[in-house]
């Protein structure tokens, strides 16, 4: 008897943990862009993930600045991908924002139309 109860117990524990949704990787934190120019932190925003200019380099983009949101309602929209909006502070524009999270490499694209993009790759920092 107390094997079986034991046995309903370990069952009951796997079909709860195969039931339980797949948890995206964690985006939040502070990223720095490929290019060194700038760094953005990521945190949660209402119901999404914001980001936000928190570092510039000297001189590297005087229509930037920091406390800027750069990136809003990026809601999930797959494993480690989030869709929402991106703004772009040297033509002062709007676009579809992607970002898909691999390890330590984070890829957000900007999008017109959903058809042309440029994508920018950022790595965690501190």
């Amino acid at each position: 008897m107390r094997r079986l109860v034991v046995h309903v117990a370990s069952l009951a524990m796997i079909a709860g943990l195969a039931a339980a949704p797949a948890r995206a990787a964690d985006v939040k934190g502070v990223w720095l862009r490929d290019t060194g120019a700038s760094k953005v932190k990521f945190s949660p925003c209402g119901g999404a993930i914001c980001g936000h200019i928190v570092w510039l380099k000297p001189g590297a983009d005087p229509k930037a600045r920091i406390g800027q949101r750069v990136f809003f309602d990026m809601k999930p929209s797959g494993a480690n991908s989030w869709s929402g909006s991106a703004f772009n502070p040297q033509d002062g524009k709007t676009y579809t924002g992607k970002m898909t999270l691999d390890g330590n490499t984070l890829t957000t694209a900007g999008c017109v139309m959903g058809i042309i993009c440029k994508s920018t790759n950022w790595t965690r920092s501190k």
